[in-house]
């Protein structure tokens, strides 16, 4: 048998449970408009250290495509108030600096930024240093640029079980050979690339002293030190490895000015 209960002690409940329903529309609809704040609020910021990391690499005399920037952490606003970033990421592509008179092509580089210290007033004003504890840099020289260097004609470069390796006609004694070996690829001095060809060889090759003293020679005259630009941020070239794509090369440095301005 159903239960009757009072009028009064019913509507009490109901208001109850429509405050209640209201009140987590309120907070949702608050909780809604603090992530778009905090979205805008990273675009902001990323546009405005873009345009800073382009200033830097032009200041360097090189030239890339438009920077683009992420900011990593959450909530962001909480860091912008504290004048300190977890994370920034910026990915510069078709990086070219003159070397020498040759062009040093980098397709991507990818800098990773840590613990990046920016006050609001600078964010807000355009004035002052955004500095970062630790960036981490990642890059790619196309092997074309690097063939380019070499200058040698029909030589191309690629990446072996992990090593550079090379192909090139070679004319010895009066005949043409097509000359395949590897070289081994470390950071030189001044952090420039140091290409060493130790082990080069032709199929059909005469057996002979001469031939051997041509294709010596010839892996002596591409054994080069290969400088590398300026690269942005202070970054330092630490390791150099070959990849199917090209040499991928490894650089750092700490407490470094992602951009000053005065």
């Amino acid at each position: 048998m159903a239960q009757d209960y009072p009028a009064d002690e019913v509507r009490p409940r109901r208001r109850g449970r429509k405050l209640l329903i209201g009140l987590v529309v309120l907070l949702l609809v608050v909780a809604g408009l603090l992530v778009v704040a905090d979205r805008v609020a990273v675009g902001v910021a990323e546009r405005e250290i873009a345009k800073r990391v382009s200033q830097e690499v032009t200041k360097q005399g090189a030239q890339s495509a438009a920077p683009e920037v992420r900011v990593g952490g959450t909530p962001f606003l909480t860091q912008v108030l504290d004048g300190r970033y977890e994370r920034i990421t910026i990915k510069l592509r078709d990086v070219q600096a003159s070397v020498e008179g040759d062009a040093v092509r980098l397709p991507v580089l990818d800098v990773d930024a840590r613990n990046v210290r920016a006050s609001l007033d600078t964010l807000r004003t355009g004035q002052g240093d955004v500095v970062a504890d630790t960036v981490n840099g990642t890059g790619t020289i196309s092997y074309d640029s690097l063939a380019a260097l070499l200058d040698r004609p029909g030589l191309t470069l690629g990446e072996q079980g992990g090593k550079l390796a090379v192909t090139a006609p070679v004319d010895v004694l009066g005949q043409k050979f097509t000359v395949s070996g590897t070289a081994d690829v470390t950071v030189g001095k001044n952090g420039a690339v140091a290409l060493r060809f130790n082990n080069l060889d032709a199929a059909g090759l005469p057996n002979l002293p001469l031939a051997r003293a041509v294709l010596n020679n010839y892996a002596k005259g591409i054994s080069i030190d290969v400088p590398l630009p300026d690269l942005p941020f202070q970054l330092a070239v630490r390791e150099v490895r070959p990849l199917p794509e090209g040499l991928a090369v490894t650089a750092d440095a700490k407490d470094v000015p992602i951009n000053s301005v005065s």
